[in-house]
């Protein structure tokens, strides 16, 4: 029989004592950061074709997603979700690759750069129908049972605003009746680009629905790295134990456009004001601070060399060519077996 959820579970406050890899997870967070202000400023300069879309006050969500994924779990990032992808695995250089559009890239300076993935590492390519990927990921956990393979677990993340289509209803109602591991993020950044959640949905709280999906549900500060690392880091443990597919619905304000391209003017002066809408790096750094938890060397030496990282991983792509559309090969990788079989 399919277990359902209490209407709603609250995640506790963070405790005194930060979670065991809170300092592990800053650095992540630092990284995404750091990465992603460097790339508002060559797109600012010119040098990045397409858009930006940074994950400015979504890192601490966004870290806990890719920090407790093992070997063989499957993890559907979206365009906030730099700080999950590189805890994840994914190198910093594939990144500078794909935005500025070095043909040694993962996706060969093709199809924007943002639809990057890595398939064969599990870490999916990112559809632009974004409820779409709790179906995908949902496919792929069942094509996994199906191998017969055991101890996985799926995570997707999504928006408000893609909780809103019809895809993502679909792709939740999959997972419950067919019990995969799967664990759902979803972060409330109370604007789906300029429309405010009030002309989003009507539910008093997105994570009541968990019980009409049969999904157990849980809400987190999504300032509060501590209680982020807590209940994604829970939820995935529970999805792994076999217990029903898991929500957990994080609150935070976008701290930037919908893209580099948006000023984001909509965002009313109220809105800055409230609690969800703090800093959550600075929230993070101001508890090691607090806490005396790495002195001011050590983080101006974090600091010091996430840049580092971040400047060589430019600088290679920077040196690499773009694509020659005459000579390039734009086959799938997926498909050049298929394709050579045709010639």
């Amino acid at each position: 029989m399919l277990q359902t959820a209490p209407r709603r579970k609250k995640s506790t406050a963070s405790r005194a004592a930060p979670h065991e890899r809170f300092l592990e997870a800053f650095r992540w967070m630092l990284l995404a950061r750091t990465l992603e202000d460097k790339l508002v400023s060559l797109y600012r300069g010119g040098l990045i074709t397409g858009g930006v879309y940074v994950g400015r006050g979504q890192e601490a969500v966004s870290v806990a997603c890719g920090l407790f994924l093992q070997k063989g779990d499957i993890f559907a990032p979206l365009i906030r979700d730099q700080a999950g992808r590189s805890a994840f695995g994914e190198p910093l250089v594939d990144v500078t690759r794909t935005y500025l559009g070095s043909r040694q890239g993962p996706m060969r300076g093709r199809d924007g750069n943002i639809h990057r993935g890595r398939p064969r590492d599990n870490q999916l390519a990112m559809i632009s129908h974004l409820g779409a990927m709790v179906s995908v990921t949902v496919g792929v956990l069942l094509a996994k049972r199906f191998k017969r393979e055991k101890n996985f677990v799926g995570l997707s993340c999504i928006g408000e605003g893609g909780m809103q289509t019809g895809s993502f209803h679909e792709g939740m109602n999959l997972a419950a009746v067919e019990q995969v591991p799967l664990v759902v993020v979803a972060t409330n950044n109370h604007y789906a680009y300029s429309t405010p959640n009030d002309r989003e949905f009507a539910c008093h709280d997105l994570v009541d629905r968990a019980i009409g999906y049969g999904f157990e549900g849980y809400t987190i500060d999504g300032n509060d790295l501590t209680n982020c690392l807590d209940v994604i880091g829970g939820a995935v443990k529970r999805a792994r134990a076999g217990r029903p597919p898991q929500l957990v619905v994080a609150s935070i304000l976008r701290l930037s456009g919908h893209g580099e391209h948006d000023d984001a003017s909509y965002v009313t002066d109220e809105m800055k004001r409230q609690p969800f809408a703090r800093d959550c790096l600075k929230v993070a750094e101001q508890m090691i601070v607090d806490l005396n938890l790495v002195d001011p060397e050590t983080l101006r030496e974090w600091r010091e060399d996430a840049a580092a990282q971040v400047d060589q991983a430019i600088a290679t792509a920077q040196k690499e060519a773009a694509p020659e559309a005459d000579q390039e090969d734009w086959c799938a990788v997926s498909t050049r077996r298929i394709a050579d079989q045709i010639e």
